[in-house]
Formats: structure tokens, C-alpha cells, sequence
């Protein structure tokens, strides 16, 4: 059995206080979901199977390039960002995997790690290498790229570090690699943008060459940033040309923050799922950059309308369909935790709302060309009370009634900060560090 942080008398009490409201709303949403066809104990199922993973340089706070502001009790080494990692788990319920970022995050024991990680109840995740900064003193910079560069010396070192990236994911019980590159031009000129793809997948190949049998390779496309004026991989149709040039181990990321604004983020999903290439999810939400916030915060129907299109594809069992899923938020000014158990719940919360959308009147208005009456059959499922069912299933798994709020009862913080003294620049995690 899994070494709890929180204790669980006061998950008991909590729940045992709300249980009779609970059980009344519980009772009134089944009776309203079974007229409209709907097993609740199949959905209680699904809400259960559900899980995302959290990115180990999630629980430390993250800040901006202009400044970065510490918390108390920040975890200050990997055992403690997976101490962190198990709370959220305890709590929520749903995010039973965790994501390592390599150098960050590099174990020097990864077996003694992951012997750790399974006493908390935690296993590994998709890996994910850094070649976007600088970090081991005397190495070839990253300056001006990386699996891009035009130095082929650049570029064997960043493959290296992927490699390096597979083997301690093999020894974590990992079954993926994330790749995401800030490679690009700042100014019109500085990099062909034709040989710099040309570099890119085939470096990308060198990488995939050495993935264990059953491991997959994602790539991540961003928009822009650090490269200001020409990316690499800038979209999903780049991404989706490296992806298909590498081979069938090598499918497409989606992150949610890195899009140009008013994209159709769930035509994207759609058109990945229809090319066989749809490999996972790094799920926030965002108003104006990248990563910003968490999920759900900003653009709750456009997650629902993503999940629409991953349930679908679910429905009917597209072949090879199989997204990985993975919270990637900064956190600049709430605790990382609270955040994180805040959108593990959210995207738990799309995907089970997505279950409700009645496919057979939405096929009928599709066919009858009825455009209203085919989006209100979306807002029908979407505008679906299921909080009452998703702490039904939390609490069938041992979770929390209400995990903020345990969280917050539970002091977890205030016992961090005793224990965790500051370091002089505050914490090795997060995404600015």
C-alpha cells in the first residue's frame, strides 16, 4: 500500500461532514443522466480509469523573465518534488504518473528513485530532454541551437542528452520521450529555414534509432519563443512532416499554450487523430503566452471541445489511437500544488462531460445540416453538473471530497517550509528556476 502524506482521518471528516448533501446531489444528477440514457456507474468507471500525469518541475514555482518570486517550502531535490507529486495524487486521484525533465530532474539513482516514487504510489511518465539552455558548465551552448545546429558537434551533444534521457527512463519504467527544441532565428537571414528542418529530422531519427521496443517519441511544436522570428517545429503541420519523416515511433505533442491566437485547437486534434500522428497532451490554459495557466481557467469549452474530439476518436476505436496525457503549467504566483490538483480535476472534468454528448442526435443534426441544433447537443453535455460524480469517484478511490480544501486543512505547506529551508535563490524547480 502506498505511503499517504496526508492524513486520512481528515479526508474522512471532510467527507463525512458533506456526505448527506453529497449523496442528494449525487441522486439528483444520476436520476437526470439516466433519462438522457447514461449509466452513472459506467461513467463513475471511466471518471476513475481517467489519468494525467504531473511534470516534476511543475510543483516548484515558475516566474517570468522579468523576475521570479519563491515560496516557502519549495521541494529543493527530486524527492521531494515527488513527495509533493504524491499529494496531488492522494488528493485527486488522477494523476498516478510522473514526468521527468533531464537535467533538472536527473536521478543519480534511477532504480533507488523509482523504489521510491512506487512506495508513494507514483510511477514514471514520458521523459523529457533539455537542449533549450545551457546547464553543464563547459558543454557546447545551445545559443543558437541545438538538434538544429549548424555545428554538427552541437548537435551530437543534444542528441546525446536524449539518449542519455532513454536510459534513465528505461530504468524508471518510462515508455516515451518528449523532445521540444527552442531552435530558430531571431532576425530575417540568421538560419535557413529549409536546411535547419533538414538538421532537425535527421537528428530526430538518431534519437528515435535508440527508443527501446514499445517507446514512443513526441514531438512538441511551439509557436515562438526564445526564437522570436522563425521556429523550427512552430506548428502542428511541421510537426506532423518530422513526425511522418522519423517513422511510425514518432507522432505529435499538442500543447494547449502554444498556438497563435483564435486557432482551432480541436480541428488540429482532429486532423492529427485522422493522420495516425496524435501522440499526447501538455494541458494549461493561456490569455496572451505560453504555459501561463491552469487548465481550464481561461478556456473551459474549448478543453471540453478537444476532449469531444478525444472521446470520439475513443468511441470509435480509431486504430492506433492512444494520446498521452500531461499537465505543464507555470505556476508564478499560486501554490504549484493547489494548482495542480485545480486542473487535474479540470481536465478530468472535460473528459467525463465529453462522455455525455449524445452521438446519435449530434450524427442527426450533422446530416440535416442543423447547426444549432449540433451545437446544443454539445452545450447540453458541456453545461452537465458533474462535480457530484467526480467526487463520487475520488472518494471511491480514497481521494478527497474536496481536494483544495483538504489541501489547505491539512497544513501540507506550513510542514514543507519546516522542513525545507530556502536555498539562497529560492528552489531548483520550476520552469524559470
Amino acid at each position: 500500500m502506498a505511503r499517504e502524506l496526508i492524513d486520512r482521518e481528515l479526508l474522512a471528516a471532510q467527507s463525512g461532514a458533506a456526505r448527506a448533501e453529497h449523496e442528494h446531489d449525487l441522486a439528483a444528477l444520476s436520476r437526470q443522466l439516466a433519462r438522457r440514457g447514461h449509466d452513472v456507474e459506467a461513467l463513475l468507471a471511466r471518471a476513475r480509469d481517467f489519468a494525467v500525469a504531473i511534470p516534476s518541475w511543475g510543483v516548484g514555482t515558475g516566474g517570468t523573465r522579468f523576475g521570479r518570486f519563491p515560496q516557502l517550502g519549495e521541494p529543493r531535490d527530486l524527492m521531494e518534488k515527488l513527495e509533493d507529486c504524491a499529494v496531488v495524487q492522494q488528493l485527486a486521484r488522477v494523476t498516478p504518473r510522473v514526468s521527468l525533465h533531464v537535467p533538472w530532474d536527473r536521478p543519480r539513482d534511477p532504480s533507488a528513485v523509482r523504489r521510491d516514487a512506487a512506495d508513494l504510489g507514483l510511477a514514471f511518465d514520458a521523459m523529457n530532454s533539455n537542449t533549450f539552455e545551457d546547464h553543464t558548465p563547459g558543454q557546447r551552448s545551445y545559443k543558437f541551437g541545438s538538434l538544429t545546429h549548424v555545428d554538427a558537434a552541437v548537435r551530437e551533444q543534444a542528441v546525446a542528452l536524449n539518449l542519455e534521457c532513454i536510459e534513465i527512463g528505461r530504468a524508471l519504467g518510462a515508455d516515451a520521450l518528449t523532445v521540444w527544441i527552442g531552435d530558430g532565428g531571431n532576425f530575417p537571414g540568421q538560419i535557413h529555414l529549409r536546411r535547419a528542418f533538414d538538421r532537425y529530422v535527421d537528428s530526430l531519427r538518431q534519437i528515435a534509432a535508440a527508443l527501446p521496443t514499445g517507446w514512443r517519441l513526441f514531438l512538441e511544436h511551439k509557436l515562438c519563443e526564445p526564437a522570436f522570428y522563425s521556429t523550427v517545429n512552430q506548428d502542428w503541420g511541421s510537426s506532423y512532416a518530422a513526425a511522418s519523416a522519423v517513422g511510425p515511433c514518432c507522432s505529435c505533442l499538442v500543447d494547449l499554450g502554444h498556438h497563435a491566437p483564435n486557432v482551432n485547437i480541436e480541428l488540429i486534434v482532429a486532423r492529427l487523430i485522422q493522420l495516425g500522428k496524435l501522440g499526447g497532451f501538455h494541458f494549461n490554459d493561456s490569455k496572451y503566452g505560453d504555459d501561463d495557466l491552469d487548465s481550464g481557467s481561461i478556456r473551459p469549452y474549448q478543453l471540453f471541445l478537444i476532449f469531444h474530439e478525444l472521446v470520439s476518436a475513443e468511441r470509435e476505436r480509431v486504430a492506433g489511437f492512444g494520446p498521452a496525457y500531461l499537465l505543464d503549467q507555470s505556476h508564478n504566483v499560486t501554490d504549484p500544488i493547489e494548482s495542480l490538483l485545480l486542473s487535474a480535476v479540470e481536465v478530468q472534468r472535460a473528459w467525463i462531460k465529453a462522455w455525455l454528448v449524445d452521438d446519435a442526435r449530434l450524427a442527426d443534426c450533422q446530416q440535416r445540416c442543423d447547426a444549432l441544433g449540433a451545437t446544443q447537443v454539445l452545450k447540453e453535455a458541456y453545461e452537465t453538473d458533474v462535480r457530484p460524480l467526480l467526487a463520487e469517484a475520488r472518494l471511491r478511490a480514497g481521494g478527497a471530497f474536496e481536494p483544495l480544501a483538504a489541501y489547505r486543512a491539512s497544513g501540507w505547506r506550513r510542514r514543507c517550509a519546516e522542513r525545507r529551508p530556502a536555498a539562497r535563490r529560492g528552489t531548483t524547480g520550476g520552469i524559470v528556476g
